[in-house]
């Protein structure tokens, strides 16, 4: 299996395997996307020679699904100043939009000199004995009741989640950012906040990530911190963090998808919406 997401056709990205979502065969989940989306904005920040930005907040609308076709990526540049800079980006599938992302980038300076609350509660990731300190892609880790580990079975339960995650690069041949890391593993924030006793419920509609800093490499964690759910409306956040400590949070806000549960209490399987 090639590791990473999509390859380069021309200027197209073709989703590989690992870009396959679980909901369905022909559909891309949300880390091939949003991992795409963030790539494009960098690219696009790169050509514009702001090396004085920094990634400062990433927003995905995932109002389509993504198939499994080749995508074109767009970039646009909403305003640019000396402190900041706002570029937009969509993807697109047969010439239609099916996602789109917008991001602020933020130059960076001095903190001021008061002091400011911030919570206690630092994450903790596993220990390099339980996931060693490298970079080669791996399946993810998840801790909850059962402790940490990479059987997903373990952690179908209702207690408080947190996920481990080294990125899978999102073009083959290329390493990821450390922004496009952060930026694809963000979209597993329903993971940690919308897993329950049976299995995932709600799909993404969108995701958020703020970030006061990128992440120190490729290597981002996730804990839960708030989830609510009314009406089949679920908001959810996560701490996201490395092994220098928190950096940022992410949120997402989705559907509810029961018919088409995503069920991990005998490994990653999925159970598909009935025909008609």
């Amino acid at each position: 299996m090639d590791l990473a997401f999509f390859r380069l056709d021309g200027d197209r990205l073709v989703p590989l395997d690992l870009a396959r979502s679980m909901w369905r065969d022909d559909q891309m989940h949300g880390l091939a996307v949003s991992g795409a989306l963030a790539r494009a904005i960098e690219q696009q920040a790169a050509a514009l020679g702001r090396e004085d930005l920094v990634p400062s907040r990433y927003t995905v609308d995932l109002f389509r699904s993504a198939s499994m076709d080749p995508c074109e990526l767009t970039t646009t540049v909403v305003r640019q100043g000396p402190r900041l800079c706002l570029i937009d980006a969509t993807l697109l599938q047969d010439g239609q939009p099916v996602a789109r992302a917008s991001a602020v980038l933020l130059r960076r300076s001095e903190d001021p000199s008061g002091t400011v609350w911030s919570p206690d509660d630092v994450p903790e990731p596993p220990s390099t004995e339980i996931a060693p300190d490298t970079d080669d892609p791996h399946i993810p880790f998840f801790h909850s009741e059962a402790g940490w580990s990479q059987d997903f079975s373990k952690h179908q339960n209702a207690s408080r989640k947190q996920t481990w995650q080294t990125a899978i690069p999102i073009v083959l041949g290329e390493k990821p950012t450390g922004f496009v890391a952060a930026a694809s593993i963000a979209d597993a924030t329903s993971l940690v906040t919308n897993w329950g006793t049976e299995g995932v419920q709600y799909i993404n509609s969108d995701i958020t990530l703020s970030m006061s800093r990128p992440p120190a490499g490729i290597k981002v964690g996730l804990v839960a911190t708030d989830h609510h759910a009314c009406d089949g409306i679920a908001v959810g956040s996560a701490t996201v963090y490395d092994r220098e400590g928190a950096f940022g949070v992410a949120t997402v806000t989705a559907l509810a998808n029961s018919r088409r549960t995503v069920d991990l209490s005998d490994g990653m399987t999925y159970q598909r919406e009935p025909r008609a």
